[in-house]
């Protein structure tokens, strides 16, 4: 028999990078089941359009995920306005991308700050309400990325790897109680974070809206592994069964490997300079240093 779906209509929901791409479609999308939504994101302009947009209790609200206090603030101002929340979706991040050796240690620090450090700062917070009331749900927005190695944005992989990782550690510390985690592995999204990939023969680029659709599956009937599209699952078993040299091969076969490698930059270039703005912004020195490698770079091409 069939589980009955949790409805979603008056929960309270915090979505991190909620202004712009899956956080938004996401917030459109559980608004749309009845749930109080809470954007959070560094641009509070553009969070209080969307959320103008949404409409019905939607509220935005300024966050920079690097910071302790900054996210303890967002989450203290989503209970006085909405409620004790229900659902935090952990989805802020940056993807810039080229070559590990080329890359500089600012926007190395900077992913490892958002995409990682961000998340851990969102759960430690949220969680010990959640677990008090033993009633909540965790979404943590990894990416197929958290489960290969894909050449062009190796520290990309290492922070989406290690919200795997803290996603499956953090489940079984929370098997006794009734707070639920789940981790959202989506391919390639057609957002501006994903402007300029490279489509592979098995999975071709996704939709925001495809995204959000699993995220609010995953919180009606709640799991923890969340593949986007669900056949990237069936796909990962089987290279399992491969030896390395096998994996690797197919990976080749099917152009996995260029998906990042092969992106094209033009098309990037509003998103990777966005991206390098983001919090923790460079010091004088990171950007003296990243001109100064930019520059080399062009002289030895």
């Amino acid at each position: 028999m069939a589980k009955e779906p949790r409805s979603l209509a008056g929960k309270v929901v915090a979505i991190t990078g909620g202004a712009r791409g899956i956080g938004e479609v996401t917030a459109r999308s559980l608004v749309v089941e009845g749930a109080k939504v809470a954007i959070g994101d560094l641009d509070l302009e553009l969070a209080e359009k969307t959320a103008s947009a949404l409409g019905g209790e939607t509220i935005a609200l300024e966050l920079d995920v690097t910071q302790r206090e900054s996210f303890a603030s967002y989450l203290s101002q989503v209970e006085e306005r909405l409620g004790p929340i229900d659902v935090l979706v952990n989805n802020a991040g940056i993807m810039p991308l080229g070559r590990f050796v080329d890359e500089d240690d600012a926007t190395a620090r900077r992913m490892i700050d958002i995409n990682l450090h961000g998340l851990m700062f969102g759960m430690k917070l949220v969680m010990p309400s959640m677990m008090r009331r033993n009633t909540g749900h965790i979404v943590n927005i990894a990416s197929q990325a958290g489960k290969g190695g894909f050449p062009g944005g190796a520290t990309y992989c290492a922070t989406k790897h290690a919200v795997v990782g803290l996603s499956e550690a953090v489940r079984g510390e929370l098997h006794e109680t009734n707070v639920e985690i789940s981790c959202v592995m989506p391919a390639a999204v057609n957002t501006e974070l994903g402007s300029g990939l490279v489509d592979n023969k098995a999975v071709k680029k996704l939709e925001p809206q495809e995204v959000a659709d699993a995220i609010v599956e995953a919180l009606k009937y709640p799991k923890f592994d969340v593949w986007v599209p669900k056949v990237s699952a069936g796909i990962f078993r089987f290279m399992q069964l491969l030896p390395r040299s096998g994996r690797e091969a197919f990976v080749r076969a099917i152009k996995a490997d260029q998906v990042l490698a092969g992106a094209d930059m033009k098309a990037r270039s509003a998103y990777e300079e966005r991206a390098s703005r983001s919090q923790p912004a460079l010091s004088p020195q990171d950007a003296g240093a990243a001109t100064e490698a930019a520059e080399a770079e062009k002289v030895e091409s």
